[in-house]
């Protein structure tokens, strides 16, 4: 009799615990998943233009990649407005990818001065990015939360609720930098994001609290570490746990 209470009381254990797993999204980053940004500055317009010279390949005769990256603060704070523009892409090595990186370009405009990608809840590159879950991705992973550059010209409008045109948090990306990859990740151009147009009114408070707050753009190492696994519900699992285990316990006494 006891070893039937033991093993129903398990079964329904495992059935809450697997229940649980599946509306849990997972956390991909150290500090956790990317949060909404809620007070970022209305009015202030920050835009990356491409330069004339082609950092790969300065020589080639069909110049530069064309086109910005420009992005404003939603009325409301809540999200940043993208507007992207490419066109003279290169005729073979796409589709190819674009991100917000950490550091400015140098003054001698070499891309890899720009360093890793805007990473402040230090998720690292692998696993890729999931389109369908953006808040898991790298903040600066542009075109694996909206998509690749597959055609020329190529255009693209979205909003995004995890950069920020807040100077002093790490979702900030105003004193950055937009660079654009090949496919297999070599990089092609890049450009400093500068302020077009200022703002008119600051934000309220941030739902933030997990972005770092920084004077200097944040460093992404070679390798970060990686956190895997399930969020906030698993805390709900373990009381789950405990709790079952105590009524079998009470059962079999």
């Amino acid at each position: 009799m006891y070893s039937s209470i033991l093993a129903v009381s398990l079964t329904g254990l495992l059935g809450l615990v697997a229940a649980q797993n599946t509306n849990v999204n997972p956390v991909t980053g150290i500090q956790g998943n990317a949060t909404t940004v809620e007070n970022n500055p209305p009015g202030m317009v920050y835009t990356a233009t491409l330069p004339t010279t082609e950092f790969f390949n300065p020589s080639d005769p069909r110049g530069n990649v064309k086109g910005s990256v420009a992005a404003v603060a939603s009325s409301s704070g809540i999200g940043v407005d993208f507007q992207v523009s490419f066109s003279n892409l290169p005729t073979s090595g796409g589709p190819f990818l674009y991100h917000i990186h950490a550091f400015p370009v140098a003054a001698d405009g070499n891309c890899t001065s720009t360093l890793g990608h805007l990473d402040p809840f230090i998720r690292g590159e692998t696993p890729g990015c999931n389109s369908s879950l953006p808040q898991t991705c790298q903040v600066g992973d542009l075109s694996g939360k909206y998509g690749k550059i597959t055609s020329d010209p190529f255009l693209a409008t979205y909003t995004d609720d995890f950069a920020s045109t807040l100077p002093g948090i790490g979702a900030f990306f105003g004193n950055r930098s937009i660079t654009l990859h090949f496919a297999n990740t070599t990089r092609l151009t890049c450009a400093n994001f500068t302020l077009s147009s200022a703002a008119t009114s600051s934000g309220g408070s941030s739902s933030s609290n997990s972005s770092a707050t920084t004077s200097a753009p944040l460093t992404q190492t070679s390798a970060p570490l990686q956190v895997t696994g399930l969020g906030a519900g698993s805390s709900t699992t373990a009381s789950l746990a405990v709790l079952f285990g105590a009524m079998t316990v009470a059962l079999l006494l």
